[in-house]
């Protein structure tokens, strides 16, 4: 497979046959991974995690491939049915860091005081669909609910009622 580096030895068979296809078909392309990530609404970095099998692909990134690589409508079909097989199968990261802490201490999450990464909790994220783009993301926790505009609902609503009991009256 030309320039690619080895895939982990210990990826399950359904992640490393999608990498390896995913791989060619990207190849049949003929385009560099920045060339692909500016035909794609995916970055070269995306593409790299994806095409190492760092991460799985979400299924609009696999179906821009093969839409830049021309594959026909069965082709894809089969993609999609590789995808879904691979992504059921891909290794689930035993920790990740959490919004917070990567926020507030980078990349590497929290440190102790010697300096050293403090080892992340297990995060239920990873269990969210990983198709999703970010925008499309259900929220990870409800909005609270802001009191201020109930009330401001039950005035406007009182004073509504006024207006139209006064209205009725006075019109008789």
């Amino acid at each position: 497979m030309g320039a690619w580096q080895p895939l982990p030895d210990d990826l399950p068979p359904e992640v490393r046959h999608f990498v390896e296809q995913l791989r060619q078909l990207k190849d049949r392309t003929g385009l560099s991974l920045v060339a692909l990530g500016a035909r794609t609404a995916y970055s070269k970095s995306s593409w790299q995690r994806y095409l190492n099998a760092t991460q799985p692909p979400p299924r609009q990134a696999v179906i821009a491939l093969c839409r830049v690589a021309g594959t026909g409508r069965d082709e894809a079909e089969r993609f999609g049915v590789r995808w879904e097989l691979a992504v059921q199968a891909w290794p689930k990261p035993a920790v990740m860091p959490t919004k917070a802490e990567h926020g507030a201490h980078g990349v590497h999450g929290p440190r102790e005081a010697g300096g050293a990464p403090r080892e992340y909790e297990e995060r239920e994220e990873y269990e969210d669909d990983p198709t999703l783009p970010w925008w499309d993301a259900p929220p990870k926790e409800p909005e609270p609910s802001s009191s201020r505009l109930l009330v401001a609902a039950v005035v406007l609503a009182v004073v509504l009622v006024l207006t139209a009991l006064i209205g009725a009256l006075a019109l008789g």
